[in-house]
């Protein structure tokens, strides 16, 4: 889609970054609600994804970010 209509491009990268961050954060809470306690401790990988979770949706933005920027894109 981006090679066909490049102007479109930042709406299109906020809908990905909406989806992205929205899937990665619903993914670790999900993982640390099956593995129970363990899924918090830094002796378990689920903890430490869902703090990069976390900390990339503060920093590229996360899903309510994204979404404002695509309302306010088509004019909502």
């Amino acid at each position: 889609i981006l090679d066909e209509t490049p102007d479109q491009a930042t709406l299109a990268v906020s809908v990905a970054k909406a989806r992205a961050t929205d899937t990665a954060q619903k993914s670790v809470q999900e993982g640390v609600q099956m593995h129970g306690g363990i899924g918090m401790t830094d002796e378990f990988d689920m903890g430490f994804y869902m703090k990069r979770a976390r900390v990339a949706a503060e920093w590229l933005g996360d899903y309510g970010y994204h979404a404002g920027l695509v309302a306010q894109m088509r004019g909502f």
